[in-house]
């Protein structure tokens, strides 16, 4: 749940230990867009309708059949964390990565019904680094595909503007004494949601 950037690293991380279908699940499209295009093999749109109308929709529209088995909140939104708890299959696991505000309505009997193991993350633990750079450095996560927009330094005001707006995922802002060369595989700024290839 949620296609930022912890979004999309989730779903890289997960395609890089195996996971063989993985749904992204967003309110903006052209984010879905983005992330369907590095890899996530279904995307939903979320709806404005109950978490469990959500949920429904997800497992149809992504053949899940009983439930996924892990789902990986990263949005924080509370609608968000309620539909990943009806969208996991009875004893499968949820992890909260995303983090909103303090308190939410939480679905306690559809976790307590499924008996689901529920993780929670805060940045990282022993041994992420030495993980990441070693997956990262693999090529096993491809981190220049998530960036999606590239601006010189004196931009550094709008590019903040367009992630606020959700226009772009992540964006490289390079120093004011660095020009911004097509040659380094990024793309130029302006580019939108487009993924490097």
């Amino acid at each position: 749940m949620g296609t930022g950037p912890i979004g999309l690293l989730c779903e890289a991380v997960a395609k890089a230990f195996g996971a063989s279908k993985i749904i992204g699940v967003d309110i903006v499209q052209s984010k879905l867009n983005f992330a369907k295009e590095l890899g996530f093999t279904h995307t939903y749109l979320s709806q404005r309708i109950s978490a469990e109308d959500n949920a429904a929709a997800i497992l149809a529209n992504s053949d899940l059949g009983p439930g996924a088995d892990v789902v990986i909140d990263a949005s924080g939104a509370e609608t968000s964390i309620q539909t990943c708890l009806h969208v996991v299959k009875a004893g499968g696991v949820h992890v909260q990565g995303g983090m909103g505000k303090a308190d939410i309505t939480f679905p306690i009997m559809a976790m307590c019904q499924k008996e689901v193991t529920v993780k929670a993350s805060f940045r990282y633990g022993p041994g992420d680094y030495e993980l990441a750079i070693e997956i990262v450095s693999s090529g096993r996560v491809p981190v220049k595909k998530l960036i999606s927009d590239v601006v010189e330094f004196h931009q550094a005001e709008e590019a903040f503007k367009k992630v606020k707006e959700g226009q772009v995922v992540k964006v490289l802002i390079v120093g004011p004494n660095e020009p911004v060369e097509p040659r380094m595989g990024y793309p130029s700024s302006g580019s939108g949601l487009t993924p490097i290839v």
